[in-house]
């Protein structure tokens, strides 16, 4: 389980990677094709090319963490983007769903409350 503050971005790859990458190659991906400082952390999810495994990167105090699952079942529930995005950026709980298996796409949030304004 990977419990993560609402505070902390996600940042989601669009593009299927192959799994053979480890933390040199994923960190390689976040520098030079999204222009991201790997060492803000951020989480960056990476979706393998079958749908079934998924890699988790982000860096703490000495060191980056790699988290990795694989589905014995199923597939991951990518969202559907525009084409020409590289990466999106879910929140903590979008990617809690995406962990369990579940179309977070297809999930429907209610309107969030916010508290009167002075004015009103």
């Amino acid at each position: 389980m990977l419990t993560l503050p609402r505070s902390v971005t996600v940042i989601l790859a669009t593009a299927r990677i192959d799994m053979r990458c480890g933390h040199d190659g994923l960190c390689a991906i976040v520098r030079n094709q999204w222009q991201l400082d790997p060492f803000t952390g951020s989480v960056f999810v990476f979706v393998g090319k079958r749908g079934d495994r998924i890699k988790c990167l982000f860096w703490t105090r000495g060191g980056f963490v790699l988290v990795y699952k694989r589905l014995e079942r199923g597939r991951f529930k990518v969202p559907h983007v525009d084409s020409t995005a590289t990466k999106i950026e879910i929140d903590a709980v979008q990617l809690s769903m995406l962990l369990d298996g579940i179309d977070f796409g297809r999930v429907r949030r209610p309107d969030l409350w916010t508290p009167p304004t002075k004015n009103s």
